[in-house]
């Protein structure tokens, strides 16, 4: 029997619709299918090059030279938007996720012929960090194209919690894997399941290609498209500042190894604990999301969830006993999940389809910036100050761009979407 295909854009379903109908559509499947394997795969390649950097060096240092070597990355994350909406969506996915596999592989054999150096890390981290920025915009903006509109709010959620159960079996993975087999086997298994994110997205039937006049224009002329649609949007500018302001002195996902040394005197194991329990609070995020769909002020939901963000911050700098650091830490994920996951939702609510790849790849380029800054400025920091100090900085710091936002952009508080009643204000 052949899979049911998605009602034109245009049409509704209710926010009462069951969270896995979504699933009944083939090409959702394939693009979830795809998605998952590609975040287990980075996640679990994060975790050991961290983890192996700081027991090799034991520098905060190098874990912050990481970030900034990604930062350098970030304008390509412009040019991926424009790709995404200038060639084949789904072959953009594939073509870079092979380069992806290719430079994992490349890792396995040096870890396993004991030739692995710091080095190497920083090469494929910036290898890594390139294909993903030119292929970032390509995935969200292939959503619309597989489910109807109505189900956009579940696909974005559902998307968002592959990338947390990602995050929760990456750190099981590591865990098991670094310390009972070593970095070489570890980087072993993130190549293979590397190599499973390449076909899905080739046997999508939902067509990649661009809508428009795309094809015709040049790329300086559809950059500066997407920044003035960007710009002159009532929203996007004030959700991608949150999320930059806050981020930014904040970001702590990366730099687990040193929360764990520095907060509980813990190695590996504390590394693979914190992740997994922010992972599962960001699960239960994404959850949240789904049952509050018919609550329409999706503005405010991200403002409030940004400030209970930003008080367990300093909850987290301040505690060292490590039960209650893993309730704080799976708190944050919680938070941070519902926030990104309806930031992600607005996007794709309010953008028509011929921008989608722009516009994805600003909330990119903001998002992924704002980690990178934020990565060398807590490891800087920290090595400074110390981790749990950084903390509780950041923390006072996102309350006072909470506020901000709140005040002087208020038109995103305001914002409201009704599924049952037509499309969005």
């Amino acid at each position: 029997m052949s899979s049911p295909q998605p009602t034109p854009q245009g049409s509704h379903v209710t926010s009462t619709s069951s969270l896995w109908k979504i699933f009944a559509y083939r090409d959702f499947t394939l693009l979830w299918a795809s998605g998952l394997f590609m975040n287990l795969a980075m996640s679990l390649r994060t975790l050991v090059s961290a983890q192996w950097l700081y027991d090799t060096t034991g520098s905060a240092v190098q874990l912050g030279i990481l970030g900034f070597i990604q930062l350098l990355q970030m304008p390509l994350a412009l040019y991926g938007g424009t790709l995404a909406d200038k060639i084949d969506r789904k072959k953009l996915m594939a073509g870079t996720q092979i380069v992806s596999f290719g430079s994992l592989l490349w890792l396995t054999i040096l870890a396993a012929a004991g030739s692995l150096a710091p080095w190497h890390i920083f090469a494929v981290t910036g290898i890594a960090g390139i294909v993903q920025m030119l292929g970032s915009a390509a995935r969200p903006a292939m959503v619309p194209r597989v489910v109807p509109r109505g189900l956009l709010v579940h696909a974005v959620s559902v998307q968002t919690a592959t990338m947390q159960i990602a995050s929760i079996v990456a750190p099981i993975i590591f865990w098991w894997m670094f310390e009972s087999f070593g970095v070489a086997a570890s980087f072993g298994v993130s190549t293979a399941i590397a190599a499973l994110s390449v076909v899905s997205p080739v046997i999508i039937s939902a067509s990649g290609r661009p809508e428009g006049t795309m094809l015709k224009r040049t790329t300086v002329s559809a950059l500066k498209e997407g920044f003035g649609f960007v710009m002159g949007h009532q929203l996007l500018p004030g959700l991608y500042l949150l999320d930059i302001g806050v981020t930014v002195v904040s970001f702590y996902r990366q730099l687990f190894p040193i929360f764990a040394d520095q907060l509980y005197g813990m190695g590996a194991s504390g590394t693979g604990m914190l992740n997994t329990a922010n992972s599962v609070g960001a699960i239960l995020g994404t959850m949240l999301v789904f049952y509050t769909g018919r609550f329409a002020r999706k503005g405010l939901l991200v403002i409030v969830c940004s400030g209970v963000y930003a008080v367990l911050l300093i909850a987290f700098g301040l505690v060292h006993y490590l039960p209650l650091g893993l309730l704080i830490v799976a708190g944050l994920g919680l938070t941070d999940a519902v926030s990104m996951t309806m930031r992600q939702a607005i996007v794709q609510l309010t953008t028509p389809d011929k921008l989608l790849g722009r516009t994805s790849s600003a909330h990119t380029f903001a998002a992924q910036g704002a980690n990178n800054v934020g990565q060398v400025e807590v490891g800087f920091l920290s090595a400074i100050i110390g981790a749990g100090a950084t903390m509780v900085i950041g923390g006072f710091v996102s309350i006072g761009v909470v506020g901000a936002i709140w005040f002087l952009m208020p038109g995103l508080r305001k914002y409201r979407y009704e599924p049952t009643t037509g499309p969005p204000e």
